[in-house]
Protein backbone atom coordinates (compact mmCIF):
# COMPACT_ATOMS: atom_id res chain seq x y z
CA UNK A 1 0.00 0.00 0.00
CA UNK A 2 1.42 3.51 -0.88
CA UNK A 3 0.98 6.42 1.25
CA UNK A 4 -1.59 8.93 -0.08
CA UNK A 5 -1.04 12.64 -0.31
CA UNK A 6 -4.58 15.04 0.01
CA UNK A 7 -3.98 18.99 -1.22
CA UNK A 8 -6.10 21.39 -1.23
CA UNK A 9 -5.88 23.89 -4.47
CA UNK A 10 -4.66 27.84 -2.95
CA UNK A 11 -8.38 29.20 -3.23
CA UNK A 12 -9.20 26.55 -0.67
CA UNK A 13 -6.86 28.12 1.75
CA UNK A 14 -8.34 29.47 5.59
CA UNK A 15 -8.71 32.88 5.34
CA UNK A 16 -9.56 33.43 8.27
CA UNK A 17 -7.60 32.32 11.78
CA UNK A 18 -10.35 30.43 14.35
CA UNK A 19 -10.28 31.62 17.92
CA UNK A 20 -10.92 28.78 20.22
CA UNK A 21 -11.84 31.98 23.06
CA UNK A 22 -15.42 32.24 21.58
CA UNK A 23 -16.53 28.18 21.74
CA UNK A 24 -15.00 27.87 25.26
CA UNK A 25 -17.36 27.08 28.07
CA UNK A 26 -15.28 29.05 30.70
CA UNK A 27 -13.52 31.79 29.81
CA UNK A 28 -9.64 32.47 30.53
CA UNK A 29 -8.69 33.35 33.93
CA UNK A 30 -7.08 36.80 33.91
CA UNK A 31 -3.07 38.11 33.08
CA UNK A 32 -1.66 39.54 36.10
CA UNK A 33 0.34 42.55 36.44
CA UNK A 34 3.23 41.01 38.05
CA UNK A 35 3.96 44.58 40.16
CA UNK A 36 0.23 44.69 41.73
CA UNK A 37 -1.10 41.35 40.69
CA UNK A 38 -3.99 42.95 39.12
CA UNK A 39 -5.31 42.02 35.93
CA UNK A 40 -3.38 43.89 32.82
CA UNK A 41 -4.67 45.76 30.03
CA UNK A 42 -4.07 46.79 26.87
CA UNK A 43 -1.64 49.30 27.61
CA UNK A 44 0.56 47.12 29.77
CA UNK A 45 1.55 44.99 26.81
CA UNK A 46 2.35 48.00 24.03
CA UNK A 47 5.87 47.79 25.44
CA UNK A 48 6.24 43.97 23.81
CA UNK A 49 3.78 43.83 21.09
CA UNK A 50 1.83 46.06 18.35
CA UNK A 51 -1.95 47.12 18.90
CA UNK A 52 -2.92 44.82 16.50
CA UNK A 53 -1.47 41.52 18.08
CA UNK A 54 -2.48 42.73 21.80
CA UNK A 55 -6.22 42.84 20.42
CA UNK A 56 -5.83 39.57 19.34
CA UNK A 57 -4.22 38.45 22.49
CA UNK A 58 -7.53 39.45 24.20
CA UNK A 59 -10.32 39.07 20.90
CA UNK A 60 -13.61 36.51 21.81
CA UNK A 61 -14.16 36.07 18.09
CA UNK A 62 -14.84 33.45 16.59
CA UNK A 63 -13.15 34.10 13.43
CA UNK A 64 -9.99 37.03 12.34
CA UNK A 65 -9.50 37.77 9.09
CA UNK A 66 -5.83 37.31 7.87
CA UNK A 67 -4.40 40.21 5.75
CA UNK A 68 -3.87 39.30 1.90
CA UNK A 69 -0.13 40.48 2.46
CA UNK A 70 0.13 37.07 4.50
CA UNK A 71 -2.22 35.32 2.99
CA UNK A 72 0.15 35.74 -0.05
CA UNK A 73 2.97 34.55 1.43
CA UNK A 74 1.14 31.60 2.96
CA UNK A 75 0.32 30.55 -0.55
CA UNK A 76 4.27 30.08 -0.52
CA UNK A 77 3.79 26.72 1.03
CA UNK A 78 0.13 26.55 2.06
CA UNK A 79 -2.19 24.82 1.91
CA UNK A 80 0.03 22.25 3.21
CA UNK A 81 -0.33 18.23 2.50
CA UNK A 82 -1.93 15.72 4.29
CA UNK A 83 -1.19 12.55 4.32
CA UNK A 84 -2.49 9.30 4.60
CA UNK A 85 0.29 6.64 6.43
CA UNK A 86 -0.60 3.68 4.23
CA UNK A 87 2.97 2.33 4.57
CA UNK A 88 2.73 3.36 8.62
CA UNK A 89 -0.30 1.10 8.71
CA UNK A 90 1.18 -2.11 6.77
CA UNK A 91 3.85 -2.19 8.82
CA UNK A 92 2.20 -1.71 12.15
CA UNK A 93 -0.32 -4.30 11.09
CA UNK A 94 -3.15 -2.19 12.33
CA UNK A 95 -7.23 -1.33 11.27
CA UNK A 96 -6.70 2.11 12.12
CA UNK A 97 -6.07 4.88 9.51
CA UNK A 98 -3.52 7.43 10.51
CA UNK A 99 -3.56 10.43 8.70
CA UNK A 100 -0.71 13.17 9.32
CA UNK A 101 -0.57 17.15 8.31
CA UNK A 102 3.52 17.62 7.10
CA UNK A 103 4.25 21.35 7.84
CA UNK A 104 7.94 20.58 6.81
CA UNK A 105 6.78 22.49 3.58
CA UNK A 106 7.27 25.59 5.03
CA UNK A 107 10.51 27.33 3.66
CA UNK A 108 11.56 26.93 7.36
CA UNK A 109 10.76 24.07 7.55
CA UNK A 110 8.34 23.97 10.14
CA UNK A 111 4.70 25.51 11.02
CA UNK A 112 6.32 28.57 13.04
CA UNK A 113 6.23 30.73 10.02
CA UNK A 114 2.15 30.26 10.44
CA UNK A 115 2.49 32.73 13.48
CA UNK A 116 6.16 34.30 12.51
CA UNK A 117 4.78 35.74 9.21
CA UNK A 118 1.75 37.91 10.71
CA UNK A 119 3.60 38.70 13.84
CA UNK A 120 6.19 40.41 11.22
CA UNK A 121 3.77 41.77 9.17
CA UNK A 122 2.04 43.76 12.10
CA UNK A 123 5.02 44.78 13.58
CA UNK A 124 5.88 46.51 10.28
CA UNK A 125 2.87 47.83 9.89
CA UNK A 126 3.16 49.54 13.29
CA UNK A 127 6.74 50.98 12.37
CA UNK A 128 9.10 48.84 14.51
CA UNK A 129 12.26 48.19 13.14
CA UNK A 130 13.72 45.53 14.80
CA UNK A 131 12.18 41.90 16.34
CA UNK A 132 13.94 40.32 19.80
CA UNK A 133 12.92 36.75 20.28
CA UNK A 134 14.10 33.28 21.84
CA UNK A 135 14.45 29.93 20.41
CA UNK A 136 15.05 26.59 21.69
CA UNK A 137 15.56 24.16 19.01
CA UNK A 138 15.84 26.73 16.12
CA UNK A 139 13.05 25.84 13.99
CA UNK A 140 10.98 29.34 15.12
CA UNK A 141 13.86 31.41 15.60
CA UNK A 142 14.56 30.44 12.03
CA UNK A 143 10.70 31.18 11.27
CA UNK A 144 11.03 34.81 12.61
CA UNK A 145 14.52 35.11 10.22
CA UNK A 146 12.48 34.00 7.54
CA UNK A 147 10.12 36.62 7.86
CA UNK A 148 12.12 39.66 9.03
CA UNK A 149 13.96 38.70 5.69
CA UNK A 150 10.71 38.85 3.73
CA UNK A 151 9.47 41.81 5.18
CA UNK A 152 12.59 44.15 5.87
CA UNK A 153 12.97 43.86 9.37
CA UNK A 154 16.36 43.21 12.22
CA UNK A 155 16.29 40.12 13.75
CA UNK A 156 17.54 39.66 16.87
CA UNK A 157 17.87 35.84 18.50
CA UNK A 158 18.66 34.49 21.95
CA UNK A 159 18.95 30.85 21.31
CA UNK A 160 19.12 28.28 23.99
CA UNK A 161 23.06 27.22 24.79
CA UNK A 162 22.93 23.85 24.88
CA UNK A 163 20.87 24.06 21.43
CA UNK A 164 22.57 26.17 19.91
CA UNK A 165 25.86 23.97 20.55
CA UNK A 166 23.61 20.91 19.35
CA UNK A 167 22.39 22.47 16.54
CA UNK A 168 24.93 25.10 14.17
CA UNK A 169 22.89 24.47 11.35
CA UNK A 170 20.09 26.36 12.66
CA UNK A 171 21.96 28.87 13.87
CA UNK A 172 23.43 28.68 10.25
CA UNK A 173 19.94 28.93 8.49
CA UNK A 174 19.24 32.52 10.87
CA UNK A 175 22.38 33.68 10.16
CA UNK A 176 21.58 33.19 6.33
CA UNK A 177 18.19 34.97 6.47
CA UNK A 178 19.94 37.59 8.25
CA UNK A 179 19.32 37.58 11.86
CA UNK A 180 21.76 37.94 14.77
CA UNK A 181 21.59 34.93 17.02
CA UNK A 182 23.07 35.05 20.49
CA UNK A 183 23.88 31.90 22.66
CA UNK A 184 22.00 32.33 25.92
CA UNK A 185 22.16 33.06 28.81
CA UNK A 186 24.95 35.52 27.53
CA UNK A 187 26.62 39.39 28.39
CA UNK A 188 24.71 41.18 26.30
CA UNK A 189 21.43 41.55 28.90
CA UNK A 190 21.43 42.37 32.53
CA UNK A 191 19.22 38.64 32.82
CA UNK A 192 21.92 36.70 31.18
CA UNK A 193 25.27 38.39 33.04
CA UNK A 194 23.08 37.26 36.45
CA UNK A 195 22.50 33.79 35.14
CA UNK A 196 26.18 33.88 34.34
CA UNK A 197 27.54 35.26 37.62
CA UNK A 198 25.63 32.50 39.22
CA UNK A 199 25.63 29.49 37.10
CA UNK A 200 28.87 30.60 34.82
CA UNK A 201 28.51 26.51 32.77
CA UNK A 202 24.27 27.00 32.48
CA UNK A 203 23.09 25.30 29.25
CA UNK A 204 20.51 28.12 29.36
CA UNK A 205 16.79 27.47 29.22
CA UNK A 206 13.66 28.60 27.47
CA UNK A 207 12.71 30.63 30.26
CA UNK A 208 16.09 32.84 30.36
CA UNK A 209 16.00 33.22 26.42
CA UNK A 210 12.81 35.10 26.25
CA UNK A 211 14.31 37.08 29.74
CA UNK A 212 17.10 38.24 27.72
CA UNK A 213 15.07 39.12 24.70
CA UNK A 214 12.05 40.82 26.46
CA UNK A 215 15.03 42.71 28.28
CA UNK A 216 16.17 44.20 24.83
CA UNK A 217 12.47 44.63 23.29
CA UNK A 218 11.89 47.16 26.40
CA UNK A 219 15.31 49.03 26.03
CA UNK A 220 14.56 50.24 22.89
CA UNK A 221 11.73 52.04 21.28
CA UNK A 222 11.97 50.68 17.74
CA UNK A 223 11.61 47.11 19.09
CA UNK A 224 9.22 44.77 20.01
CA UNK A 225 9.31 40.98 21.18
CA UNK A 226 8.01 38.05 18.86
CA UNK A 227 6.68 35.07 20.82
CA UNK A 228 6.99 31.34 18.98
CA UNK A 229 3.88 29.64 21.48
CA UNK A 230 2.27 30.45 24.42
CA UNK A 231 0.34 33.03 23.77
CA UNK A 232 -3.35 32.89 22.74
CA UNK A 233 -2.40 35.11 19.41
CA UNK A 234 0.25 32.93 18.76
CA UNK A 235 -1.85 29.83 18.85
CA UNK A 236 -4.80 31.78 17.08
CA UNK A 237 -2.22 31.66 13.94
CA UNK A 238 -1.38 28.20 14.07
CA UNK A 239 -4.80 27.22 13.40
CA UNK A 240 -4.76 27.38 9.29
CA UNK A 241 -3.17 24.08 10.13
CA UNK A 242 -6.37 22.11 11.67
CA UNK A 243 -8.87 23.86 9.49
CA UNK A 244 -7.57 22.53 5.93
CA UNK A 245 -6.88 18.95 7.70
CA UNK A 246 -10.79 19.81 8.25
CA UNK A 247 -11.01 20.42 4.74
CA UNK A 248 -8.99 17.75 3.37
CA UNK A 249 -10.53 15.30 5.62
CA UNK A 250 -13.55 16.35 4.47
CA UNK A 251 -12.82 15.64 0.65
CA UNK A 252 -12.12 11.87 1.38
CA UNK A 253 -15.06 11.63 3.65
CA UNK A 254 -13.19 10.97 6.99
CA UNK A 255 -12.79 12.30 10.66
CA UNK A 256 -10.64 12.03 13.14
CA UNK A 257 -11.63 9.67 16.46
CA UNK A 258 -8.15 10.83 17.95
CA UNK A 259 -6.00 13.81 17.33
CA UNK A 260 -2.26 13.88 18.20
CA UNK A 261 0.25 16.73 18.50
CA UNK A 262 3.84 17.06 21.15
CA UNK A 263 3.74 20.29 23.40
CA UNK A 264 6.32 22.18 24.40
CA UNK A 265 4.10 25.67 24.75
CA UNK A 266 1.34 24.65 22.50
CA UNK A 267 1.34 26.19 19.03
CA UNK A 268 1.45 23.44 16.78
CA UNK A 269 -1.11 21.26 19.07
CA UNK A 270 -3.48 23.56 19.07
CA UNK A 271 -2.96 24.51 15.63
CA UNK A 272 -4.18 20.84 14.39
CA UNK A 273 -6.99 20.49 17.25
CA UNK A 274 -8.13 23.60 18.28
CA UNK A 275 -10.36 23.95 15.18
CA UNK A 276 -11.69 20.06 15.63
CA UNK A 277 -12.32 21.24 19.47
CA UNK A 278 -13.85 24.20 18.61
CA UNK A 279 -16.91 22.47 16.25
CA UNK A 280 -17.08 19.47 19.11
CA UNK A 281 -18.05 22.23 21.56
CA UNK A 282 -20.05 23.54 19.09
CA UNK A 283 -22.20 20.43 19.37
CA UNK A 284 -20.14 18.51 16.74
CA UNK A 285 -17.92 14.96 16.83
CA UNK A 286 -16.64 13.99 19.39
CA UNK A 287 -12.84 13.66 19.32
CA UNK A 288 -9.97 12.35 21.21
CA UNK A 289 -7.34 15.19 21.34
CA UNK A 290 -3.87 13.92 22.91
CA UNK A 291 -1.14 16.36 24.13
CA UNK A 292 2.16 14.71 24.39
CA UNK A 293 5.12 16.42 26.24
CA UNK A 294 8.83 15.13 26.85
CA UNK A 295 8.79 13.44 30.76
CA UNK A 296 12.06 15.38 30.78
CA UNK A 297 10.02 18.76 30.94
CA UNK A 298 6.03 17.26 32.35
CA UNK A 299 4.70 20.66 32.54
CA UNK A 300 0.82 19.43 31.60
CA UNK A 301 1.56 15.74 33.88
CA UNK A 302 3.56 16.90 36.66
CA UNK A 303 3.09 20.76 36.93
CA UNK A 304 1.02 22.92 38.85
CA UNK A 305 -1.53 24.61 37.31
CA UNK A 306 -1.39 27.68 38.78
CA UNK A 307 -0.36 31.84 38.38
CA UNK A 308 3.64 32.04 37.07
CA UNK A 309 5.67 33.99 35.08
CA UNK A 310 6.29 33.48 31.29
CA UNK A 311 10.33 34.22 31.79
CA UNK A 312 12.96 33.36 34.37
CA UNK A 313 13.68 37.16 35.09
CA UNK A 314 10.30 37.56 35.77
CA UNK A 315 9.84 40.15 33.41
CA UNK A 316 6.60 38.90 32.06
CA UNK A 317 2.71 39.09 33.19
CA UNK A 318 1.83 36.69 35.20
CA UNK A 319 -0.41 33.65 33.86
CA UNK A 320 -2.30 30.86 34.92
CA UNK A 321 -0.99 28.02 33.28
CA UNK A 322 0.77 24.44 33.94
CA UNK A 323 4.12 25.32 35.03
CA UNK A 324 7.27 23.55 36.78
CA UNK A 325 8.19 26.97 38.14
CA UNK A 326 10.15 29.84 36.18
CA UNK A 327 13.26 28.80 37.92
CA UNK A 328 13.09 25.17 35.97
CA UNK A 329 16.18 24.15 34.05
CA UNK A 330 15.10 20.77 31.98
CA UNK A 331 17.79 18.59 31.01
CA UNK A 332 19.58 19.07 27.37
CA UNK A 333 17.07 17.06 25.59
CA UNK A 334 17.09 16.97 21.72
CA UNK A 335 13.41 18.53 21.40
CA UNK A 336 14.57 21.61 22.41
CA UNK A 337 11.72 23.12 21.41
CA UNK A 338 9.70 21.16 23.99
CA UNK A 339 11.55 22.26 27.21
CA UNK A 340 9.84 25.24 28.50
CA UNK A 341 8.27 25.28 32.47
CA UNK A 342 5.46 26.12 31.08
CA UNK A 343 2.26 25.95 29.04
CA UNK A 344 -0.20 28.04 27.03
CA UNK A 345 -3.08 28.97 29.10
CA UNK A 346 -5.54 28.36 26.38
CA UNK A 347 -3.77 24.75 26.31
CA UNK A 348 -3.54 24.34 30.20
CA UNK A 349 -7.20 25.82 30.23
CA UNK A 350 -8.34 22.92 27.94
CA UNK A 351 -6.23 20.39 29.71
CA UNK A 352 -8.02 21.34 32.96
CA UNK A 353 -11.28 21.14 31.70
CA UNK A 354 -10.82 17.64 30.65
CA UNK A 355 -11.44 18.68 27.17
CA UNK A 356 -7.55 17.13 26.53
CA UNK A 357 -5.64 13.90 27.64
CA UNK A 358 -1.87 15.11 28.48
CA UNK A 359 0.66 12.48 28.03
CA UNK A 360 4.60 12.12 28.66
CA UNK A 361 6.56 9.87 26.62
CA UNK A 362 10.54 9.13 27.05
CA UNK A 363 12.97 10.38 24.32
CA UNK A 364 14.50 7.31 23.40
CA UNK A 365 10.85 5.31 22.36
CA UNK A 366 10.41 8.86 20.53
CA UNK A 367 13.28 8.67 18.54
CA UNK A 368 12.53 4.76 17.81
CA UNK A 369 9.14 5.76 16.71
CA UNK A 370 10.94 8.31 14.52
CA UNK A 371 13.18 6.08 12.88
CA UNK A 372 10.15 4.08 12.62
CA UNK A 373 8.56 6.60 10.50
CA UNK A 374 11.45 7.79 8.25
CA UNK A 375 12.07 3.73 7.31
CA UNK A 376 8.26 3.51 6.37
CA UNK A 377 6.95 6.81 5.61
CA UNK A 378 10.22 8.32 3.97
CA UNK A 379 10.17 11.52 6.09
CA UNK A 380 12.59 12.12 9.07
CA UNK A 381 10.45 13.98 12.29
CA UNK A 382 12.38 16.49 13.77
CA UNK A 383 12.66 15.13 17.77
CA UNK A 384 9.71 17.43 18.59
CA UNK A 385 7.23 15.97 16.81
CA UNK A 386 8.63 12.11 16.89
CA UNK A 387 6.37 12.61 20.42
CA UNK A 388 3.12 13.03 18.55
CA UNK A 389 4.43 9.75 15.98
CA UNK A 390 4.86 7.40 19.18
CA UNK A 391 1.49 8.29 20.55
CA UNK A 392 0.08 7.74 17.11
CA UNK A 393 2.47 4.59 17.04
CA UNK A 394 0.91 3.39 20.43
CA UNK A 395 -2.76 4.47 19.46
CA UNK A 396 -2.25 2.76 16.26
CA UNK A 397 -1.81 -0.99 18.20
CA UNK A 398 -3.95 -0.93 20.92
CA UNK A 399 -6.66 -0.77 17.79
CA UNK A 400 -4.65 -3.73 16.96
CA UNK A 401 -5.33 -5.52 20.10
CA UNK A 402 -8.89 -4.59 20.38
CA UNK A 403 -9.30 -5.41 17.06
CA UNK A 404 -11.02 -2.20 16.22
CA UNK A 405 -10.67 0.28 13.55
CA UNK A 406 -10.24 4.45 14.53
CA UNK A 407 -9.43 7.46 12.47
CA UNK A 408 -5.93 8.67 13.48
CA UNK A 409 -4.63 12.55 12.80
CA UNK A 410 -1.03 14.01 13.85
CA UNK A 411 0.87 16.76 13.48
CA UNK A 412 3.98 16.15 11.81
CA UNK A 413 5.35 19.87 12.72
CA UNK A 414 8.54 19.88 11.04
CA UNK A 415 11.17 17.77 9.64
CA UNK A 416 14.43 16.61 11.23
CA UNK A 417 16.98 17.92 8.46
CA UNK A 418 18.70 20.21 10.94
CA UNK A 419 18.52 17.58 13.82
CA UNK A 420 20.60 14.36 12.46
CA UNK A 421 23.41 14.65 15.15
CA UNK A 422 20.46 13.36 17.23
CA UNK A 423 19.50 10.71 14.94
CA UNK A 424 23.34 9.48 15.22
CA UNK A 425 23.61 10.04 18.88
CA UNK A 426 20.42 7.75 19.68
CA UNK A 427 21.90 5.00 16.70
CA UNK A 428 24.87 5.20 18.44
CA UNK A 429 23.31 4.80 22.32
CA UNK A 430 24.74 8.03 23.28
CA UNK A 431 21.56 9.61 24.74
CA UNK A 432 19.41 8.30 27.96
CA UNK A 433 16.10 8.76 28.91
CA UNK A 434 15.35 11.34 32.40
CA UNK A 435 13.04 10.91 34.96
CA UNK A 436 12.62 13.96 37.66
CA UNK A 437 12.07 12.47 41.10
CA UNK A 438 8.60 14.36 42.98
CA UNK A 439 11.26 16.15 45.09
CA UNK A 440 12.71 17.77 41.80
CA UNK A 441 9.86 19.03 40.80
CA UNK A 442 8.46 20.01 44.27
CA UNK A 443 11.88 22.35 44.55
CA UNK A 444 11.17 23.88 40.94
CA UNK A 445 7.55 24.87 41.83
CA UNK A 446 9.12 26.30 45.27
CA UNK A 447 8.98 29.63 44.19
CA UNK A 448 6.14 29.70 42.30
CA UNK A 449 4.35 33.14 42.95
CA UNK A 450 2.28 34.12 45.68
CA UNK A 451 -1.09 34.92 43.66
CA UNK A 452 -4.96 34.26 44.78
CA UNK A 453 -6.52 32.03 41.82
Amino acid sequence: MDTVKYLLTEDQMPAAWYNIQADLPEPLPPVLHPATGKPIGPADLEPLFPPALIMQEVSQERMIEIPEEVQTIYRQWRPSPLYRARRLEQFLDTPAKIYYKYEGVSPAGSHKPNTAVPQAYYNKQAGVKRLTTETGAGQWGSALAFAGALLDLEVLVFMVKVSYRQKPYRHALMNTYGARVVPSPSEETSAGRAILAEHPDSTGSLGIAISEAVEVAVQDEQSKYCLGSVLNHVLLHQTVVGQEALAQLEQVGDYPDVIIGCTGGGSNFAGIAFPFLGAKLRGGRDVRIIAVEPAACPTLTRGLYAYDYGDTAHLTPLVKMHTLGSGFVPEGIHAGGLRYHGMGPLVSHVVRLGLVEPRAEHQLGCFEAGLTFARTEGILPAPEPTHAVKAAIDEALRCKEAGTSKTILFNLCGHGHFDLQAYIDYQAGRLRDYEYSQEEVAMALAGLPAVDG
